[in-house]
């Protein structure tokens, strides 16, 4: 019964409870954003747990020389988006910022317009990586992954990351977001990362609808050619319904079915990573053809 609870409540208790608990903290306690890598480390720490508890697939819980490389993007990107948080006072002197943000609004509106808004260009941004060939050499570091667990949701490349916040943030600049707005937006992208590539067997029912959880975001890395070419919203998933690509089957993700088909030597360290994008290679194998069991069906 526990467990069975565990699959049902894990995906929204999560999302909003930790989402709700930075808002709390930021915005009615004014605590100020130290609290929130606090906050972020028991997130990664509560989705370990659930992981280990009722995992979708018992053997993407054992590291496959990766852990240390996905503690590194982790690190790094979080990193790298804490110092574009704080440079918002001085984006906002170098650009025509006119004061427009809507700060009488109540603070938890203000963080849900925020996400809205940077959600729609990280989507965007998202989508134009799998069709700009540039673009897809960076954004190919995050679809090498051979498991889905939570910490390689912060798998990216430093300059990829830097062109989806680019794309995420820059309307909320030009539009005067405070910077506690900001942080408590760059803590909610670093959870629903989490929850996205989580191992954890939940159970989400009609809420695929709406939100881009891992049942939903899992079909966007498969390796068969551009059968991962769906679900590319990173919060809410009626975007994909808007750009066609919205997509949901009844086929259990694997192992096998990880990564990308073209190119199965995708090199593992971290450092080769960064390097990848910029290295040219001979032509890449043929993806493999897409498995019998599944099929693709537009929702």
């Amino acid at each position: 019964m526990r467990d069975a609870l565990l699959r049902y409540l894990y995906a929204p208790c999560f999302s909003f409870g930790l989402t709700a608990l930075a808002i709390f903290l930021v915005g009615d306690w004014h605590l100020g954003l130290w609290c929130l890598p606090i906050l972020l480390l028991l997130a990664i720490g509560i989705s370990t747990l659930a992981e280990a508890q009722v995992p979708y697939q018992p053997e993407w819980n054992q590291p496959r020389l990766d852990a240390w490389r996905d503690r590194w993007h982790a690190a790094i990107n979080e990193t790298l988006n804490s110092l574009g948080v704080l440079s918002i006072p001085l984006l906002a002197t170098l650009l025509p910022v006119h004061g427009i943000w809507p700060h009488a609004w109540p603070f938890w509106l203000q963080v849900l317009m925020a996400i809205v808004v940077a959600d729609l260009g990280i989507t965007l941004m998202h989508w134009l990586s799998h069709r700009s060939a540039w673009l897809w050499r960076l954004h190919a570091v995050h679809h090498s992954v051979r498991r889905m667990y939570g910490l390689n949701g912060l798998m990216k490349h430093p300059l990829h990351l830097g062109l989806e916040a680019l794309a995420g943030t820059l309307p909320l600049i030009l539009l005067g977001i405070p910077v506690d707005i900001a942080g408590v937006l760059a803590f909610a992208i670093g959870v629903q990362l989490l929850l996205q590539h989580s191992n954890v067997d939940m159970r989400i029912g009609p809420l695929r609808q709406l939100f881009a959880w891992a049942p939903v975001h899992r079909f966007h890395h498969l390796r068969y050619g551009r059968a991962g070419d769906v679900n590319f919203a990173l919060f809410f998933s009626f975007w994909d319904r808007l750009l066609g690509t919205a997509f949901h089957a009844h086929y259990q993700v694997a192992s096998d079915d990880l990564g990308i088909g073209s190119q199965p030597g995708y090199p593992d360290d971290y450092l080769a990573q960064l390097a990848e994008p910029f290295v040219d290679r001979a032509g890449h194998v043929a993806a493999p053809a897409l498995p019998v069991g599944l099929r693709r069906s537009v929702d």
